[in-house]
């Protein structure tokens, strides 16, 4: 990639204050990183060009798809954040090597293919509103063309050239496909307990977010101390982001967030807000939920959003989910004090307080 980064010598924190978890909120953080935002889609586009024409379409059809891109951006504010203060390397202040530009868009290709996948496997129709890849082009398609997307993410993983780099991305590979094969396992299980639940989420989501900020890291040339302390950073975040995501899929706007509430349960999927009802309910609640999970669908929907209220499930796991960013946040007290650590502290709140 021939992407020159300059340093954002003129990032400030936001001067407003939005509410943490509105698009506002999201944007002004995006907006400590502009340029190294718009160098990432250049390098996922280039990424994803193929000699194969329906390589090319579907991958312009997840493009199309937009989405937060929450885990580029931590990448890139994470790297900025350490290349404040380098400790090694011998970067300027708040200097990005082009080698964030790779990361942060390898890490959305193994983000973007395990959506490919996961939407065949959960059989999904939607997805951000839109119809998903294997909707539109098939289910072998779609497997295939995930298979693609992992194989060029790790060509782009050779090109940064750090054996560090390549083993914190193969562990965090191998940690995701299992925590696909646990999920797969847990499904219309109703004795799936919370302790079984949390250790599906680090492995499906953390993971990722705990790579890409220590990968972050690492391509900074910091000591490991920070290293370690950004792989904290990322796997509570990751852990606090899938929460509230765990959360929303019972209370939330459907057309705001391009879901139906419920898609969890339809798919027999035991979440937190459902674990945590069924194990306070009454007799019957239990019931109820147990045979939901068991056999899916969206039929007794109503019944379980008033059990999942009735129980505090929704308050049980956002308080989780606060836990997780407040140590999130405590992570980054390692790092110097800059806009981009700022900024990783707003991704933090912003995690939590989001409607969709």
């Amino acid at each position: 990639m021939n992407t020159v980064l300059r340093p954002l010598e003129n990032a400030s924190a936001p001067a407003a204050q939005p509410a943490p978890g509105s698009a506002a909120a999201l944007e002004a953080i995006r907006d400590l990183v502009r340029p190294d935002l718009a160098a990432v889609d250049t390098s996922i586009r280039n990424g994803l060009k193929s000699a194969v024409p329906l390589v090319d379409q579907i991958a312009e059809h997840i493009i199309g798809g937009g989405g937060k891109r929450l885990r580029p951006l931590l990448v890139v504010l994470a790297g900025r954040a350490c290349g404040s203060s380098l400790a090694a390397g011998g970067a300027a202040p708040g200097a990005v090597a082009p080698a964030h530009v790779q990361a942060a868009a390898f890490i959305e290709f193994i983000h973007t293919a395990t959506l490919l996948h996961d939407d065949v496997v959960d059989m999904s129709a939607l997805r951000r509103g839109r119809n998903t890849a294997n909707e539109v082009f098939g289910n072998q398609a779609s497997v295939l063309v995930g298979d693609f997307v992992y194989s060029r993410a790790f060509q782009m993983m050779a090109a940064v050239r750090s054996q560090r780099v390549i083993e914190i991305m193969a562990e965090a590979t191998n940690v995701i496909a299992e925590g696909e094969v646990l999920q797969l396992m847990n499904a219309r299980d109703p004795d799936t307990t919370e302790q079984r639940y949390l250790e599906v989420i680090h492995r499906k989501t953390a993971q990722l977010f705990q790579a890409g900020a220590e990968v972050a890291a690492v391509v900074s040339g910091t000591v490991p101390d920070l290293q370690h302390a950004l792989a904290r950073y990322g796997r509570h975040l990751g852990t606090a982001y899938q929460l509230i995501d765990d959360v929303l899929d019972y209370h939330s706007d459907p057309e705001t967030r391009g879901k139906n509430l419920g898609d969890d349960l339809a798919e027999g999927k035991p979440t937190l807000p459902l674990i945590h009802a069924l194990r306070n309910g009454d007799a019957a609640t239990a019931a109820l939920i147990r045979a939901a999970i068991t056999g899916g669908g969206r039929a007794q929907l109503g019944a379980i959003l008033a059990a999942i209220e009735s129980t505090g499930g929704l308050e049980y796991t956002a308080r989780l989910a606060q836990a997780e960013a407040d140590q999130a946040q405590a992570a980054l007290a390692a790092l110097p004090e800059t806009p981009f650590r700022t900024g990783l502290a707003a991704l933090a709140r912003f995690a939590v307080e989001r409607k969709h």
